[in-house]
């Protein structure tokens, strides 16, 4: 690997229709996929252009008999695995699935000690190179929703040498931005109450939020609160995918200002390995506050 160890270098969706799931990506995010099942289980590789960005999995059947919903999950590229995840444990995370060989490399999953769920990778499968920040189809920003920010920071510092980014778009202290190798990769806030878990939320590059927004909704998913502009940023907005996988996208919007609406009901439950958690977000289906009075802007 190449200039990607400690910083998130492949994501991997878990649903439970492959078919769909691999339908609306394509095209929401311009998407395209191709099989890459082993004998052990089926498996799609998702490429913006040439490049591999994604996986695609069935949600594990265990998992479903004891309530898991679909979702995202983000991978962080570590050289030496077994140290990670002893390292992982020293710092009061938990080790989900232990070191484990695979079709894209030897992995383990994981969560912080605030309980974000996130995976780690050794010797990624192919070799990952770090994508523009702006290119269509790539993950542009990763956010964590934290139960306390600046403990969430200490924890990702020590463990992967996360470096902590100022920046004067972003005066809010509330929402700190971090780096990788010097380079901007996120920010990381504490969540309001009514998320009862933290949790990691990956941003897709888009050319047109807009546009991109509308296809959510016309492929079945769900808008659950956009688009919003930030300032020197663009567009963003937070969907679900049909299946019920939480993600966002980010970009342009070339027809200016749209209707904004904000969450109208989340649920996610997951359940297995002796880790179990249900929830419910429910709000009006209203006008979203201004923008800037709802997510503090942030400058690359």
């Amino acid at each position: 690997m190449v200039d990607v160890v400690g910083r998130f270098a492949w994501y991997e969706l878990l649903t439970t229709d492959l078919a769909a799931a691999r339908d609306f990506y394509a095209d929401v995010v311009g998407w395209s996929a191709r099989d890459a099942a082993d004998p052990r289980f089926a498996y799609s590789v998702f490429a913006a252009g040439e490049m591999q960005v994604a996986g695609l999995m069935e949600l594990p059947l265990e998992g479903r008999r004891m309530g898991a919903t679909p979702r995202w999950v983000g991978y962080v590229a570590v050289d030496d695995l077994d140290a990670a995840v002893d390292r992982i444990r020293r710092l009061g995370g938990v080790v989900y699935v232990p070191p484990t060989e695979t079709n894209i490399g030897r992995i383990a999953i994981v969560t912080d000690p605030q309980k974000a769920t996130l995976a780690l990778a050794e010797g990624l499968k192919p070799e990952r190179r770090v994508a523009g920040k702006d290119e269509p189809g790539h993950v542009g920003w990763h956010e964590l929703l934290a139960v306390d920010a600046k403990a969430a920071f200490a924890f990702y510092s020590e463990m992967f040498g996360w470096q902590r980014t100022d920046s004067k778009a972003n005066p809010m202290e509330s929402y700190q931005l971090f780096s990788a190798g010097g380079r901007l990769m996120g920010g990381m806030f504490t969540k309001l109450p009514f998320f009862p878990l933290p949790f990691w939320l990956y941003y897709f590059n888009v050319p047109d939020v807009d546009a991109a927004a509308k296809r959510v909704v016309s492929g079945g998913g769900r808008i659950m609160q956009g688009p919003n502009e930030l300032p020197g940023v663009g567009w963003i907005v937070w969907c679900t995918d049909p299946q019920g996988a939480m993600f966002a996208l980010q970009g342009a919007a070339s027809e200016g200002a749209v209707e904004r609406l904000s969450v109208a009901e989340l649920g996610w439950s997951a359940a297995w390995g002796g880790f179990a958690s249900r929830g419910k977000l429910i709000a009006d289906a209203k006008p979203a506050p201004d923008p800037g009075t709802t997510k503090p802007a942030r400058k690359r």
